[in-house]
């Protein structure tokens, strides 16, 4: 039988991979909007040593596949994408409300915002 329901917490930590199997970094965190209950977006963290130099960046959940038998999420993009998505620091993340910058994440995926669709 196949799990609909899962901790975020145990998601974090996890690798992000793209359907090639190159690994784009880690899960950071998975942020809720409070408003709808639905999941906003998961931060990836990639790049740097030992988390050092890392940068965030704000992947729309849609775009993600839990892969639960490998612990790891799957992406449906190259690493130039990631590399080249708007991204944040550790020490700097977005205002979890500014709807303008969340706007503009999803706009980079060509994603149409969860707040903006029906459940």
């Amino acid at each position: 039988m196949n799990n609909t329901t899962l901790s975020a917490g145990t998601l974090t930590g996890d690798t992000v991979k793209n359907r090639a199997g190159e690994e784009l970094g880690t899960v950071e965190e998975i942020m809720i909007d409070l408003r709808t209950g639905r999941v906003a977006y998961t931060v990836l963290a990639a790049g740097g040593v030992l988390g050092l130099g890392e940068k965030f960046f704000a992947i729309p959940w849609e775009l993600l596949q839990v892969d639960t038998e490998n612990h790891a999420v799957v992406v449906d993009l190259d690493a130039e994408t990631i590399e080249n998505a708007p991204g944040f620091d550790k020490d700097n993340w977005p205002d979890a409300g500014d709807m303008t910058w969340l706007d503009e994440v999803y706009a980079y995926y060509q994603r149409e915002p969860f707040w903006k669709t029906p459940v």
